[in-house]
């Protein structure tokens, strides 16, 4: 049997527990919350597949939590309860994307097969996205995660930019999604079905880079028994990607430098320049300004690279994405292994939001991947978590400053005091003790 996490948002407790009691006896992991606030913080943390949630809560409606859950959680379904009185109004619910509706109080037979029905719903749209990843799991557009001010920013340059043809430099630490975000440009572009092609300058000599990029004839060298073309050729009419940008070597810059003026190419040993139509992207983990100043990158070509410039932000500035990030690798990683795993423990949220992840998101999305490899429960614990994370909430921990508690009491015995001009009866009161206790207290830590 699947395993389903079901969310009770009620107001009234009672109410709540009896939800809970009779559908958790359907071997459903049911949780339940008073308010709509903290049913919607918990989802930083677990990803519920159904929510049953009071039209009328005290602090949200039953609508924002509708509409809360279609956009973080466009694959859950929601169950409205209301009294007879807001029927419309649940009927209004339906139309803006709930499953359905129940009246209050709420017959158990009743509610238990609508779930079932709701459920067998969250299920076939699984079943549909895991067939659909399978089939086209490798022309499947790239997917940006984040709603925080930084990445927002990053998605309206992609938008603006995309559509011309512009060269593009990006700029970001190692792990921040450079080619991600390359592959975002070329899928809304008008090349979007003609090649994208990436290649990574870092770690090769000159004459391997040339290789590669330009090609050569046969007979070109020792061993070049036939001819081959190079990812630029092999890009015409679509996007060369080209990463770490930085550590091309000089000389190879000014054959690059050639290409990107002229948009031709001659291979190795040819004599005839062919011309390509391809739009060039590159990325640097480096800031290509700061080499140019050094003379360690090319002025000219950094210039005719940074037509567009997007600079992607790292993960500890914006941290706001992290829960977000969580969920998605979550998904991702439980369909992949095969785990009915829902979400991850408080304080493995807490570690996270706090850890300042050197490898960005790249890093979060290896810690995601091997905690659901380990995890044998239904939530994410620390104990699943690489060995220098666990200690993290412990070394923060120590490095506050923290005072006695006698400290404390003194500091609060003397707020009072002052509060109360020093009258030590209203004193004593405030603080639950007797007058004679108050004044050795007082006597003790000099407050006479």
């Amino acid at each position: 049997m699947d395993h389903f996490k079901i969310a009770v948002i009620d107001d009234e407790a009672i109410a709540g527990r009896e939800i809970k009691r009779g559908l958790s006896a359907e071997s459903y992991e049911v949780e339940t919350f008073l308010n709509a606030t903290s049913a919607l913080h918990r989802l930083d943390q677990v990803s519920f597949d159904l929510f049953l949630c009071d039209l009328r809560l005290p602090d949200l409606s039953g609508m924002d939590v509708l509409r809360s859950v279609r956009t973080r959680c466009p694959q859950s379904e929601v169950i409205i309860m209301t009294g007879y009185s807001s029927i419309d109004s649940a009927i209004e619910a339906i139309r803006d994307g709930a499953f359905h509706y129940i009246t209050k109080p709420v017959k158990m037979n009743e509610l238990r097969l609508l779930v079932r029905r709701a459920l067998d719903k969250v299920m076939l749209v699984r079943e549909k996205e895991a067939l659909k990843e399978a089939l086209f799991s490798q022309n499947q557009p790239a997917k940006i995660i984040g709603n925080s001010k930084a990445i927002r920013d990053v998605f309206r340059m992609i938008e603006k930019v995309a559509p011309l043809d512009c060269t593009v430099l990006i700029q970001g630490e190692s792990g921040t999604g450079k080619e991600m975000v390359a592959r975002a440009l070329h899928e809304q572009s008008p090349r979007k079905h003609q090649p994208f092609v990436s290649f990574n300058c870092g770690g090769f000599t000159e004459e391997l880079i040339a290789n590669e990029l330009f090609g050569h004839e046969k007979g070109a060298f020792t061993g070049a028994t036939e001819a081959k073309i190079g990812l630029l050729e092999a890009a015409n009419k679509g996007t060369i990607f080209l990463d770490e940008i930085s550590q091309m070597p000089i000389s190879m810059q000014v054959k690059l430098l050639r290409f990107v003026e002229e948009r031709s190419l001659l291979r190795l040993g040819g004599v005839k320049s062919l011309q390509v139509d391809i739009r060039l992207v590159a990325a640097s983990n480096q800031d290509l300004k700061a080499m140019v100043k050094a003379q360690a990158f090319r002025e000219d070509l950094y210039y005719r690279l940074n037509v567009v410039l997007i600079s992607l932000p790292p993960l500890r500035e914006r941290r706001d994405d992290i829960p977000l990030l969580i969920r998605h690798f979550l998904h991702k990683y439980r369909r992949a292994f095969g785990k009915a795993i829902n979400g991850i423990s408080a304080d493995v949220l807490d570690i996270l939001r706090q850890y300042p992840f050197p490898g960005n998101v790249r890093e979060l999305e290896n810690i995601i991947e091997r905690a659901v490899a380990l995890c044998d429960e239904h939530e994410i614990s620390s104990r699943d978590l690489p060995s220098d994370l666990k200690t993290l909430s412990i070394r923060s921990f120590d490095d506050k400053t923290y005072v006695s508690l006698e400290d404390k009491e003194k500091q609060y015995i003397q707020e009072v005091l002052i509060k109360t001009n020093y009258q030590k009866g209203l004193a004593a009161e405030i603080l639950g003790l007797p007058r004679t206790s108050l004044w050795r207290k007082m006597k003790r830590y000099g407050l006479t």
